[in-house]
């Protein structure tokens, strides 16, 4: 790191530790050279991951969206806010770890599906009939046979 006083290029870390919001690192180096000390701060480098939705536009990925469908889908329903929270964290992990920087709404949504198939069979069907858009009763029927049929091989 180069010294602000001198311009010397290398320096020590004195004492290094998180900000408040616990997003940055402040450091506390010293100049090898003129020995004057001087605060750094040390911050990740995101790239924004963006959702390609139906219609090809594009926006930022939020995980609200995805915790308020949850929310909404598990309403009057056993499951804990906590379970939800892991289900947009593990959603969420998985979509910053792929090298992807655009992933398609539909494959979130498929995400969504799969992790809430395991928790709440109802807040499942009630996700996919938003999610999938069920024109009628016989494409919810459908779904809820799919559901029967992996239940019964399991």
């Amino acid at each position: 790191m180069k010294c602000p006083y001198c311009f010397y290029q290398e320096s020590k870390v004195v004492d290094s530790r998180p900000t408040d919001d616990g997003e940055r690192i402040r450091r506390r180096r010293e100049c090898l050279s003129c020995l004057k000390r001087f605060t750094t701060y040390e911050v990740i480098e995101t790239t924004p991951l963006m959702v390609v939705k139906k219609d090809r536009s594009r926006e930022q990925f939020n995980r609200n969206k995805i915790l308020n469908g949850l929310l909404r889908a598990c309403e009057k329903r056993p499951v804990s806010l906590g379970t939800l929270e892991g289900i947009v964290d593990d959603i969420e992990l998985a979509l910053q770890n792929s090298l992807e920087r655009e992933v398609r709404s539909e494959q979130i949504g498929e995400m969504v599906m799969d992790r809430l198939k395991g928790v709440d069979e109802v807040a499942y069907v009630r996700f996919a009939s938003v999610y999938r858009q069920f024109k009628d009763i016989n494409s919810f029927m459908d779904e809820l046979k799919n559901i029967l049929e992996t239940k019964e091989k399991a």
